[in-house]
Formats: C-alpha cells, sequence, structure tokens
C-alpha cells in the first residue's frame, strides 16, 4: 500500500437517526502509527462516527474509507479481510460471559485462522501477558474487576496483531490509577506493536496523555484537527467550553417548546 494513503479517511460523512441530524459532513484523516483521540461531550456524535468507522452504519452521504477501501460499499468479503486487520476493544469490554478470559481472547484465531489449537493457546497468553493478565486465563469475566474486563477485551482485540485498533471509551467507568495504567497501556502498545490507533472519549486527561492528534466534535461538526498544544490554545468557545467544563446556558423558546409537545409527526 502506498505510505502515502491513509489508513482512514472520512469524507463529507453525514449521518441521520430520523429526522435529526448526527454528523454535519464529517472530515478527517488518520494516518499510519498515530494516536488520534476523537474527543466531544455527550451527543457530539461520537460514538456514531465510530460505528460508521467500523462499517456498523451505513452513510446517509459521504464516504468512509480503511486502508483505502469505501467500508460500507465494499463487497462482504472485502468488508471480512479489511475487519481481520482491525481490532477493536468496546466500552463495556464485550465479553462473552459463558467463556473464560482465554476463551474469549482466542475467539477471533478461532474463527478466522486455521491455526492448531496449542498455537491459539500460546498466542492468547501471549496477548494476555502484554496487557498484565497473564495466569488470568482461565477466570470468567464475572471474576475480574472492571480494570480486568478492559484489558482482557484489549487482549482479544490485539490477538490477530491488527494495524488499526480502536478504542471506545477505555476509561469510563474506572478509578484514576486504573484508569492511568490504560492509558500507559495504550502507548506501549503503539511503539512495541507499532498500531495506529484511534481513541474515542470524553475523558480530558486521558485524551491529552495520549494523543498524537485529537478530533473536536460538536454538535455532529469538526471543531477542528490539531495536537493537544493546538487544541488547549484553541480560540473556539465552544473549545474552551468543553476543556473548562463550563456549562452553556440553555435558552427555551416556550411556544416552540409548547409545539414540540404537540406536534403529530405526519
Amino acid at each position: 500500500m502506498n505510505a502515502a494513503v491513509p489508513l482512514i479517511e472520512v469524507e463529507k460523512l453525514e449521518a441521520w437517526y430520523g429526522k435529526r441530524r448526527i454528523l454535519n459532513g464529517v472530515d478527517f484523516r488518520v494516518d499510519a502509527g498515530e494516536i488520534r483521540v476523537i474527543m466531544g461531550g455527550s451527543g457530539s456524535g461520537k460514538s456514531t462516527l465510530l460505528r460508521h468507522m467500523l462499517g456498523l452504519n451505513r452513510p446517509v452521504s459521504g464516504t468512509v474509507r480503511l486502508f483505502g477501501k469505501d467500508i460500507a460499499r465494499a463487497s462482504e468479503r472485502d468488508k471480512l479481510e479489511v475487519r481481520k486487520r482491525i481490532g477493536v476493544s468496546f466500552q463495556g469490554g464485550a465479553l462473552l460471559t459463558s467463556l473464560t478470559v482465554g476463551e474469549n481472547v482466542a475467539l477471533p484465531l478461532r474463527e478466522h485462522t486455521a491455526l492448531d489449537e496449542s498455537t491459539i493457546r500460546i498466542m492468547s497468553r501471549l496477548k494476555l501477558e502484554v496487557v498484565n493478565l497473564g495466569g488470568f486465563q482461565d477466570l470468567m469475566p464475572a471474576q475480574l474487576s472492571g480494570g480486568m474486563v478492559k484489558r482482557a477485551a484489549l487482549a482479544r482485540a490485539i490477538v490477530m496483531d491488527p494495524r488499526l485498533l480502536f478504542f471506545d471509551e477505555p476509561s469510563a467507568g474506572l478509578d484514576p490509577v486504573v484508569s492511568a495504567e490504560l492509558d500507559e497501556l495504550i502507548l506501549r502498545l503503539r511503539d512495541a506493536l507499532r498500531m495506529t490507533i484511534v481513541v474515542v472519549t470524553h475523558e480530558l486527561e486521558s485524551a491529552f496523555k495520549i494523543a498524537d492528534t485529537i478530533t473536536v466534535l460538536d454538535q455532529g461538526d469538526v471543531l477542528m484537527t490539531g495536537t493537544v498544544a493546538e487544541v488547549r490554545a484553541a480560540a473556539n468557545e465552544r473549545i474552551q467550553d468543553l476543556l473548562n467544563r463550563r456549562p452553556r446556558e440553555v435558552q427555551v423558546d416556550a411556544d416552540e417548546y409548547l409545539r414540540r409537545l404537540t406536534r403529530e409527526d405526519g
């Protein structure tokens, strides 16, 4: 692949839920080797953007390309090949509760490779070692703490050595110490395994620690993309509201509010 081609390229992406527009012509690209943080408050469109990048949602208009392929319009075979090259660590871990930790981590290898069982066990245990869960392969997910669930989910996401790793709210629900440990782990993964990592989060401290580049979303718009220093220094008032946790004034039009309550959808 041409080195100049970005791993992710999003162009003029729009998304709607019913009559509500969620993404307003989003444009950005992610180059190989970087940690890109997609940051914004609740309702900014972060999760919807992630679902489009994973090919779970089809764009109303615009394109999402992974490794140069339009993920929404690719054939099922091409989509499968692309997805074998990416890993996803979901917000709640999404471990299968009926399987042990080791079986959860080994699942992608069993589904997508012809490796023998002994090799699968070795590879899954190696990845558990990478996330500091060596020796926990025989436990069930219910026996793990919240931070351990996140790390087990990460081990599963990287077990096939993906080029591109997506992380959804890695610090959500974790105490500050565990969150900091997970941030360090993300940095080590980038450096040791040469992964390109996309992190979706609203946690400012985590974002500023791990990001090479930050894309700031607000109400479906990209306010800016820049380095940590550039985002901190941004003159945009909406960005500064987010960084300084300033509540916005909400002006309520009583007549419009009443019309919305009484309006019948045609």
